[in-house]
């Protein structure tokens, strides 16, 4: 108890003094807060091209982690994967092995690389492929330039030279993948299509075709021609680039 001394006011003017300095602490912004407004009034105001990839990417994390720094993150994930391509193409099971990356935010990145996949794919749909050669290009990187294993997709054309369908064959190991020549003719026979591109990644990087590559290509070609079905070409990506097999002169 005080004593009846002391100063009335001067007692309960110290008591509200902590819960006043309490209430302001409360309406202090975390630092995040004005930079994430930076970033989008950057983005919306001078474009895209304005931000870096690692900027890009603490954008797309801010609805993923809505309470806490993203820099760091997205700093750390392009320091793993080398660059923002190939953090939304990375496996979700590495994603999520990373520091303050849960599943909900691994989900949420790899839900965006399948919207941007359907993007490209969407440019090539209902389209003349090979006058959207550089679209088709897109999308085959955007499919298979960042997968572990290597993949063998098939796309199929029609007499008009229009996208049919676009299938997946096989999915083999890191530097192989098994392709039966007369499946690839199979199918292209139930789906009644006379041309076709082949298409397969290389998860080394380098988008070079190797001899097994020519010589399978090669055989394709031979099985196809009879049924009257044209191969217009080979296309193999890699995180380097591209290589076509017809403008290598090699079929």
């Amino acid at each position: 108890m005080p004593d009846e001394n002391d100063d009335e006011r001067g007692f309960f003017g110290e008591g509200q003094s902590k819960p006043l300095a309490k209430a302001a602490r409360l309406t202090d912004k975390p630092h995040y807060i004005g930079h994430r407004q930076r970033l989008r009034d950057r983005f919306r105001e001078a474009g895209p091209g304005a931000l870096s990839d690692y900027e890009i990417l603490e954008i797309l994390l801010f609805r993923s982690i809505p309470r806490a720094d993203t820099k760091e993150r997205a700093k750390l994930l392009l320091a793993r994967f080398g660059s923002l391509a190939e953090v939304l193409g990375a496996p979700e099971r590495l994603i999520r092995e990373m520091p303050g990356i849960g599943d909900a935010v691994a989900l949420d990145l790899k839900v965006v690389a399948a919207a941007a996949q359907r993007m490209a794919r969407g440019a090539i749909k209902g389209r003349e492929v090979l006058a959207s050669w550089s679209q088709v290009l897109d999308y085959c990187r955007a499919s298979m330039a960042f997968e572990q294993r290597e993949q063998f997709r098939i796309l199929f054309l029609d007499k008009k030279n229009v996208l049919i369908a676009d299938e997946v064959q096989q999915t083999g190991t890191v530097d192989h993948t098994p392709v039966y020549p007369r499946e690839v003719v199979r199918r292209a026979l139930e789906l009644s299509s006379t041309a076709i591109i082949l298409v397969h990644n290389h998860p080394s990087g380098d988008p070079t075709p190797s001899r097994a590559d020519i010589e399978m290509t090669k055989t394709i070609i031979d099985t196809a021609k009879p049924l009257g079905i044209s191969v217009h070409d080979h296309i193999i990506i890699g995180k380097n680039g591209h290589a076509s097999m017809k403008g290598l002169l090699l079929i």
